[in-house]
């Protein structure tokens, strides 16, 4: 698979919606994981990221513009044990509750969709760390509407086993602007991890479009030791 360059792809897209990115830093010692947030809407661009435990859930940044909370209020990132889940909507709950209970991840989204916002039906993408003595693995989830057809569900799992050093892998909703929003399409793309939390989330938030982008979470895992680096930027402070 060629390598993509993420800072470009983002500056090529005002509006890839939300975004996922898992992978390993090029020292091998983190595994990394990225997540932002995008609006077009008032409703969407009123949010901000706070960190709830040892994960982080949105929230309105002024409460008194907040019109309806059921598809932007949620928490996209909750770890359970050595496991670190990260989503785009309630799915994390769903991840969460089912894996506690010894479903798989895959297991886990099969009483999901994705969003019943038409006539955009956005995907539901989700992702999931795993790090255990030393060794790490991860997988990506997108559940997608048929082309469109909200009376078909397809559903995709990609893992990813002993992730190569530097790399990761790039989910998000949609594949440009558009009215409707086209859904994602192909594989996660490939692209690089650097090994400085700093420069990576800096990265990221200046190739996100300046009208468009909202929140972006970074977070850096030793493998090692299970010692967490966590960015949290907010376009409303």
């Amino acid at each position: 698979m060629e390598l993509v360059s993420l800072e470009k792809d983002l500056q090529n897209n005002s509006y890839p919606g939300r975004g996922i990115v898992i992978g390993k830093s090029k020292n091998e010692r983190f595994a990394v994981t990225a997540y932002f947030i995008m609006g077009r809407s008032s409703n969407s661009r009123n949010r901000i990221f706070v960190e709830d435990g040892a994960g982080i859930r949105t929230q309105a940044f002024d409460p008194s513009k907040l019109e309806d909370p059921s598809l932007i209020i949620y928490a996209p990132v909750r770890v359970l044990g050595n496991k670190t889940i990260v989503t785009n909507g309630d799915q994390t709950d769903t991840i969460y509750e089912g894996m506690d209970k010894q479903l798989t991840f895959e297991q886990s989204l099969r009483s999901r969709e994705f969003e019943p916002d038409a006539p955009n039906y956005t995907p539901r993408i989700s992702g999931i760390m795993h790090i255990d003595k030393g060794s790490y693995n991860y997988a990506l989830s997108i559940l997608k509407s048929n082309n469109g057809n909200p009376d078909a569900c397809n559903r995709y799992t990609f893992a990813y086993e002993n992730p190569v050093a530097g790399e990761g892998h790039f989910i998000h909703t949609y594949m440009h602007d558009g009215d409707p929003l086209p859904s994602f399409e192909g594989e996660p793309k490939l692209i690089s991890v650097p090994d400085s939390i700093d420069s990576f989330t800096e990265t990221i938030w200046n190739s996100l479009n300046n009208e468009n982008k909202v929140s972006l979470f970074v977070r850096y895992i030793d493998i090692a030791t299970g010692e967490t680096f966590t960015k949290i930027v907010n376009k409303n402070n």
